[in-house]
């Protein structure tokens, strides 16, 4: 029985130290949680994310997808996701990420009628529609068009 008290005992230190650093003087602090790579999505009304972009002087990048959509969801997880894709949107864009199907998809689909998904919308603080792309897209391709609209 001893000999089962010793492992649990060492096994929950064990697992107790794994989830903090130690620092100098015995001290502990919780281990630091990296922020993600790729592009940032706010989750905000259409008309606070018009405000904003117009507030900030920055045009807004609208991935409008469908649940159900094969290529946006290879592009959520392939594309999306990389550094230098991040780099780039969080600093040129305020990007936002819209179920066309749901909540004030529909709605928006009628304001910015789309032919398939995913289709990606460069829009500006005014509503005005400065670039639209359909399909799939490469890293690289999503760096080079992100750097083409003005």
């Amino acid at each position: 029985m001893k000999k089962v008290i010793w492992f649990l005992t060492i096994l929950f230190v064990g697992f107790g130290y794994s989830a903090t650093q130690a620092v100098p003087h015995g001290g502990t602090k919780p281990a630091v949680k990296e922020a993600p790579e790729g592009i940032q999505f706010t989750e905000a009304a259409w008309k606070d994310i018009l405000k904003k972009a117009k507030a900030e002087n920055k045009v807004i990048f609208l991935d409008a997808y469908a649940s159900w959509c094969g290529p946006c969801k290879l592009l959520q997880k392939n594309v999306f996701t990389k550094k230098a894709v991040g780099d780039l949107y969080n600093t040129k864009f305020i990007n936002v990420k819209m179920d066309m199907e749901k909540g004030e998809g529909p709605a928006l689909s009628q304001v910015y009628p789309l032919e398939a998904y995913p289709t990606l919308l460069y829009i500006d603080g005014n509503g005005k529609v400065l670039k639209k792309v359909v399909g799939l897209q490469t890293p690289e391709n999503l760096i080079a068009i992100g750097k083409s609209v003005k």
